[in-house]
């Protein structure tokens, strides 16, 4: 493909984003030498301005834009269509820019998380928690609820994110049961643990790790591994982790952008560690 097109993502902070790592990689090895990725600060109050002025400089056509917070729910409004699987959770991380000049957005979160697992040999599972009640969390839960086949039990710091978690359990058709946080370390003999959480919270936890442990995604990449995740690599148990679901959401967007199939994971693997 000869043809110039670009690609960014959008966001703030947006300084650390790995994101023009796994794009550029993957047009290098797809043959796309004349596709750029860039990165641009851009917060809610600035975005429709952004859309709005999209291509007037008159360079190349714009292929799509990967989003990052806080702008995966702000976006919305500003497209002609989006998927089922992004307004499951009311988040795009992904804006296609197609031949008929419509933006078409989507969530590759979800898939993203599922590949992952997949991938780490983890299908269904018979139940699961979920530490935490953000934003990552509903991604989870949607991910979860094609893959569980029983209670997720969401481990929160409020009655307000339990209420919230119950919610998302209520429009994703997922059983959740919440339970406070300070009950977390029982959360860790579920079959499948999902960590939402900010760097550190789960730290304490570590000890708690059981013999056998199931499988753990935590989804922090900086640093890493985090306490937990060592602890569960530790005892046997099986540890996705944050950048694994960031190649894999990234390896859906190039595919969507693109229209090229399969996007070359492993190369995009390979960049992120020797980054």
């Amino acid at each position: 493909m000869s043809e110039n097109r670009r690609a960014a993502v959008l966001g703030s902070p947006i300084a650390h984003s790995l994101s023009p790592v796994l794009h550029r990689t993957a047009y290098r090895e797809l043959g796309l030498s004349g596709w750029t990725y860039d990165r641009f600060e851009v917060d809610e109050t600035a975005l429709p301005d952004f859309f709005k002025h999209l291509g007037e400089d008159g360079g190349p056509a714009w292929a799509g834009l990967s989003l990052t917070m806080p702008l995966k729910r702000a976006v919305i409004p500003l497209l002609d269509e989006i998927t089922d699987t992004a307004a499951s959770v009311e988040a795009v991380n992904t804006v296609v820019f197609t031949d008929d000049g419509r933006r078409h957005g989507d969530n590759t979160d979800i898939p993203g998380m599922l590949a992952a697992l997949r991938e780490r040999g983890v299908g269904r599972v018979a139940r699961a928690a979920v530490l935490g009640a953000g934003a990552t969390a509903s991604s989870a839960l949607a991910a979860l609820s094609r893959i569980c086949d029983g209670e997720v039990t969401a481990y929160v710091r409020s009655e307000a994110r339990a209420a919230e978690m119950r919610q998302w359990g209520e429009r994703l058709g997922v059983a959740v049961r919440t339970a406070d946080w300070g009950d977390a370390a029982e959360a860790l003999g579920a079959p499948l643990v999902i960590a939402t959480t900010p760097a550190g919270t789960t730290d304490a936890l570590a000890a708690s790790v059981p013999d056998r442990p199931g499988a753990l995604f935590d989804v922090l990449y900086e640093p890493w591994p985090t306490p937990l995740a060592a602890a569960w690599s530790a005892r046997g148990g099986s540890v996705v982790g944050g950048l694994d679901l960031l190649v894999h959401q990234a390896v859906l967007q190039v595919e969507q952008m693109t229209g090229r199939a399969p996007a070359p994971l492993a190369a995009m693997r390979d960049a992120l560690a020797a980054r």
